[in-house]
């Protein structure tokens, strides 16, 4: 696919190096998976779909003033973008009740969440992505607490410009 050397592969998407260390290739595979890679499989165009939709949001939240490692989209499947340092968290906003909230607390599925709730899981698919709590979070040492405070703060800013980018999409 590239004649390059291959950095990171996930279950989406594999990271390849460029002749300037601090710019990576993002390919965006047409593999998809679920629960947790469990099932496998493919859909053709998906990860060109993805790529586009990835590009098209990034863009959007640059032009609100928020920074990210996105570049440019120099073919339908891959972006470039600038080589950061990756915090092994992954931040979920949620709006309104669903999945694991709703069986893990009792709150009714589709209850709207306000303010809306923000949520840290720990990037690690040996342990199931476990939901961390802040003490537990700081305790693995995976980010100061003042990195935790401007990922919440970030989390939220984007939560309202995508809440307002969607709100105005049109299904076509």
């Amino acid at each position: 696919m590239f004649a390059r050397q291959k950095l990171y592969e996930g279950k989406a998407k594999i990271l390849y190096a460029t002749d300037d260390p601090g710019i990576l290739l993002t390919y965006f595979k047409d593999d998809a998976t679920a629960f947790n890679a469990q099932k496998r499989g493919s859909i053709a165009g998906k990860g060109e779909m993805n790529c586009a939709i990835s590009s098209h949001l990034f863009r959007l939240l640059e032009a609100q003033g928020i920074p990210t490692h996105w570049i440019d989209r120099p073919d339908p499947n891959t972006m470039r973008v600038r080589s950061v340092k990756i915090v092994p968290l992954e931040v979920v906003v949620r709006n309104i009740a669903a999945g694991s909230l709703c069986q893990q607390t009792g709150i009714a599925l589709g209850t709207i969440l306000n303010p809306p709730l923000v949520e840290f899981y720990y990037k690690n698919d040996a342990l199931g992505d476990p939901l961390l709590t802040r003490d537990r979070l700081l305790l693995l040492e995976l980010a100061t607490p003042e990195q935790v405070d401007q990922l919440r703060s970030m989390a939220l800013q984007i939560n309202e410009i995508l809440s307002d980018f969607s709100r105005g999409a049109t299904l076509r």
